[in-house]
């Protein structure tokens, strides 16, 4: 980026496993939402996908110079895609949703419009889901999940497992590495000292194919996890001031 390209506000990281059927059109979304907020750029991460998604996403990329593509050699599951974006990404603030077309991009900007408005304070706009296309048991054990970890970590979020989220580029550096941790994320914010705001925003029925993701909607796989970030909650103790010491 040289001196006469204006600085990127924002860059949308999407982590995608065999989604070939969703990312023609998902893309074409993203742009459009995003239009308002150009300069942005948008970072595919395939996580280690077997289908045609890999030339697909190299097709895409050739007409559209907005767009980057990232490849894991092999699949590290969603939390490690999102951070392989983030460490990509190059402007402040960063978007991400799932790759599968029931996060619904057109949200980007109100959530993008939260997070500047609360100011530099806040470091995560999280959107929250209604109208869930998940399916009744799926949707029964995310709510379950959701009503356990909000009894535990007290992070005042009803629905943690959405993709559609905007955040600052450095809180999110900030946080712990571990797998999992997009779903954990206000709690983590919060542990940070940044405030967490949320909007609600609508699911859809995936594009097309199933899903790719989702283990932690199984109450006892993020147990562990769960317990994890309750103990790193507990282990925080604010930095003391420092100042350098001169002769």
């Amino acid at each position: 980026m040289n001196a006469q390209t204006p600085a990127l506000r924002l860059s949308v990281v999407v982590p995608v496993k065999n989604e070939a059927g969703n990312i023609a059109s998902l893309l074409a979304e993203i742009e459009s939402a995003c239009a308002a907020l150009a300069p942005f750029e948008v970072i595919y991460v395939d996580d280690g996908s077997t289908d045609a998604t890999p030339n697909l996403l190299a097709e895409a990329a050739r007409a559209r110079p907005w767009l980057r593509v990232l490849r894991h050699a092999r699949s590290g599951g969603q939390s490690a895609a999102v951070r392989s974006g983030v460490a990509a990404a190059r402007a402040p603030v960063v978007a991400t949703l799932d790759g599968d077309g029931q996060n619904d991009p057109a949200f980007i900007p109100a959530l993008f419009a939260a997070l500047e408005q609360a100011g530099p304070g806040a470091g995560l706009a999280q959107g929250q889901r209604v109208g869930r296309k998940d399916g009744r048991l799926k949707t029964f054990q995310s709510r379950i999940a959701n009503g356990v970890r909000g009894r535990i970590l007290r992070d005042a979020t009803r629905d943690t497992g959405c993709g559609l989220k905007v955040f600052r580029r450095e809180v999110y550096r900030a946080l712990p590495a571990f797998d999992a941790l997009h779903r954990f994320m206000p709690a983590l914010v919060a542990r940070e000292g940044f405030a967490v705001v949320h909007r609600d925003v609508v699911d859809r029925p995936r594009f097309t194919g199933r899903s790719n993701y989702g283990l932690f909607d199984r109450l006892w796989v993020g147990m562990l996890d769960l317990a994890g970030v309750w103990w790193l909650i507990r282990r925080k103790r604010p930095a003391p001031p420092v100042t350098e010491v001169t002769p």
